[in-house]
């Protein structure tokens, strides 16, 4: 007789669903916050001739030492404070692992969902902190609520995925000062909008930042993040990480990517105009309000319902982010892209909202 193996499986891990992305070929793919320019030739050329032939025979450097480097003239923030990952998703793993594992980890909401699966995954409950009414947060309920017994990280983002607002500076201190545990801020998007809490982290040891290569400097494929922290923090969540995380490659491209920064940096400042038109468009479309946002995205809720506008716009070969929930009712966000793309959307959306209408 062979065990059950449901019965085997940890009872917090069998409501988790695995992570599911929707493949739809020969359609405008906005749904993930990719960069959707192609990547720049004369930096691909780079990136080809500094292989060589023992690139991919021996394991990858453990420390990241030269991505560090990279990152450290780029951040401003010294090598022994900078942590590379497989993305920021193991990275926010790795957190969980070091320090929730037992605890409770605060989340204000709605934000980005792998933020409670890694804290679940860790062995750590979730506890969401609602958001207010603009998607702001509330320092005093954020201090209250890590006050809590057993709370030991509390996760922001900012710009906030999906809602696209920033975190002030004053704000994220007030939290920093008024609780012990671990404060986590998420800048994914960072290049979109230029302000950082990076100066806040001489002075406050459980500060914790996360950034990513997979959003404005379009190495999505290649998985790379980044945590900057303390020394302290940095060195507890090395006990924790996989020796060889980050693959040679994956680390070269990206050490030798900011060496062209002011290539990207062109490229960011067309996506951020594209966002700032493709909102004043959508705010044009009958049936739909759109959100200001400071990432590479526009979170919107439409008059009809959520699904019927995700399945028209996939319909017409557009595909966007469904986000329908207790959280955010009604809601889909849409990844800037370029031009055409953009106009194709618009396209879409409108002729799918007026489609609805005219069948209402």
């Amino acid at each position: 007789m062979y065990p059950e193996i449901s019965k085997l499986i940890r009872k917090e891990l069998l409501a988790l669903e695995p992570y599911h992305v929707p493949f739809h070929p020969g359609v405008v793919k906005l749904d993930a916050n990719e960069n959707t320019y192609d990547f720049p030739p004369e930096v691909w050329d780079d990136i080809v001739r500094a292989v060589d032939g023992q690139t991919f025979g021996r394991y990858p450097d453990p420390t990241a030492a030269d991505l560090r480097a990279a990152l450290a003239g780029y951040t401003g923030v010294a090598p022994e404070q900078i942590s590379v990952g497989n993305g920021s998703d193991e990275l926010i793993q790795n957190l969980m692992l070091t320090f929730a594992t037992g605890g409770k980890v605060v989340i204000a909401t709605p934000t980005f969902g792998m933020y409670a699966v890694h804290a679940t995954i860790a062995g750590a409950t979730p506890v969401p902190l609602p958001r207010g009414p603009d998607f702001s947060v509330d320092p005093e309920a954020v201090i209250a609520a890590a006050g809590q017994p057993g709370v030991r990280v509390v996760i922001l983002c900012s710009p906030n995925n999906p809602t696209g607002n920033t975190i002030p500076l004053e704000v994220t201190r007030r939290i920093l000062e008024g609780t012990r545990a671990v404060v986590v801020v998420d800048e994914a998007y960072y290049e979109f909008c230029g302000e950082t809490a990076v100066p806040l982290l001489a002075d406050y040891p459980h500060l914790v930042l996360l950034r990513t290569f997979s959003k404005a400097f379009g190495l999505a494929g290649l998985r790379v993040g980044y945590m900057l922290a303390g020394k302290e923090v940095t060195e507890a969540v090395g006990r924790v990480k996989q020796p060889f995380n980050v693959n040679a490659f994956s680390q070269l491209a990206a050490a030798r990517l900011l060496k062209w920064r002011p290539v990207f940096a062109e490229r960011i400042r067309k996506i951020c105009l594209s966002r700032d038109e493709l909102l004043a468009a959508m705010q044009g479309v009958p049936g739909v309000t759109v959100y200001p946002s400071r990432g590479n995205f526009l979170l919107f809720r439409t008059a009809l319902p959520a699904r019927t506008v995700y399945e028209g716009l996939l319909k017409r070969g557009v595909l966007v982010r469904i986000l329908d929930g207790p959280d955010l009712p009604g809601c889909l966000r849409v990844s800037v892209g370029q031009p055409g793309e953009n106009a194709q959307f618009l396209k879409a959306l409108a002729e799918t909202m007026a489609s609805g209408a005219s069948a209402g």
